[in-house]
């Protein structure tokens, strides 16, 4: 019963997480002359020479379209995971924006549903979706997890925490609405039940880059405490940003937005090789040094504080035995081998 109340609640969560455009506000076609696919779309010029469209496939069996905007002057890449109720086609000038104003790569993708991407949008497609960019990123492009950021919008928080939680030589992650999980943005709960969607709560924690957080204070969708509460979680939290009166889906058209981002991704390009590690092994638990091949040998040595063996004896023509004696020294307190006075009559050292 409990079972099936919970694939209920999730399958409900999961409904009320996605809502992809419908239509879809572009269309992709193929060129006859180089086979290069396009986007059609009255905001996406057909020629522009620093995008690229790919479909790619993910393990999921599903197909999904990805932009990467080059910006020739870029030292990182932004991997952009959007929210639920967008597609590439709407995105596309703010893409634009952000790749000009904080001299970066852009890529973003549609989920599995969503424009002209296959199958149906859920927790695991979208997942993979950002499994496979991520692969087409490093094949394609070369780019490695060290040069990468990751940015997460409402629902695409859910994605970003997962790759981030896998990847631990990230340069950085953005989070923007976030969620804590799917539940918590429909009820408060103080624990994670089983069947909730995107356990960002759960995920944080596993992240070791710097984490910005930006969320506004009059979200009626998400509320601030989920944003507040990431931050707090997070092992190395950057300064938020709290954008008073700042919606769900407005906080772009706030000036403190592209000041605040383009800040942490001039202090992400700052941060060397050398920095990075050091944050690394300051997070790592201290670990122990270890011991010489004679370190048994010099701690058992340790323990008698007279450094002599106890003696064998005979006695009454029993064999020799070894006797250990638990006696301690009056001066140190610990065992040592004690003094005997033996009878010549019944006794003797052995030889």
């Amino acid at each position: 019963m409990v079972g099936g109340m919970g694939c209920l609640v999730s399958r409900l969560a999961a409904k009320l997480a996605f809502f992809p455009p419908r239509p879809p506000t572009y269309q992709l076609q193929r060129l006859e002359e180089d086979s290069r696919v396009v986007a059609l779309c009255s905001s996406i010029p057909t020629d522009d020479a620093y995008l690229d469209v790919r479909i790619l496939k993910t393990k999921r069996g599903n197909k999904i379209v990805t932009f990467y905007l080059r910006n020739p002057y870029a030292r990182l890449t932004l991997l952009y995971s959007h929210g639920n109720a967008a597609d590439l086609g709407q995105l596309y000038d703010l893409f634009v924006q952000l790749k000009l104003n904080l001299r970066v790569n852009l890529v973003g993708y549609d989920y599995s549903g969503y424009g002209a991407s296959t199958g149906k949008p859920s927790e695991y497609d979208t997942y993979a979706d950002i499994e496979a960019v991520y692969e087409y990123l490093q094949t394609e492009y070369g780019t490695s997890q060290e040069d990468l950021i990751l940015y997460g919008q409402s629902v695409g928080s859910g994605p970003t925490l997962h790759l981030a939680a896998r990847l631990p030589r990230l340069r950085g992650v953005v989070l923007h609405s976030a969620i804590l999980s799917g539940l918590r943005v429909l009820c408060q709960l103080k624990v994670t039940l089983c069947f909730d969607i995107y356990k960002n709560i759960n995920k944080i924690t596993k992240v070791k880059c710097p984490v910005l957080v930006i969320h506004g204070t009059e979200d009626d969708v998400v509320n601030w405490f989920h944003g507040n509460g990431l931050w707090e979680l997070a092992k190395d939290p950057y300064e938020p940003l709290w954008i008073k009166g700042g919606g769900h889906c407005n906080l772009e058209l706030y000036p403190d937005y592209i000041r605040h981002l383009c800040r942490f991704i001039q202090e992400m390009e700052k941060m060397n090789t050398a920095i990075r590690l050091k944050k690394i092994r300051q997070s790592l638990p201290p670990q122990k040094a270890p011991l010489s091949p004679n370190a048994n040998a010099e701690a058992k040595s340790n323990k008698r504080c007279c450094k002599i063996r106890c003696c064998k004896i005979r006695c009454c023509k029993i064999r020799c035995c070894r006797v250990r004696f638990r006696l301690k020294c009056w001066g140190c307190g610990r065992p040592r081998c004690p003094k005997f006075v033996f009878c010549r009559s019944c006794c003797r050292r052995r030889s």
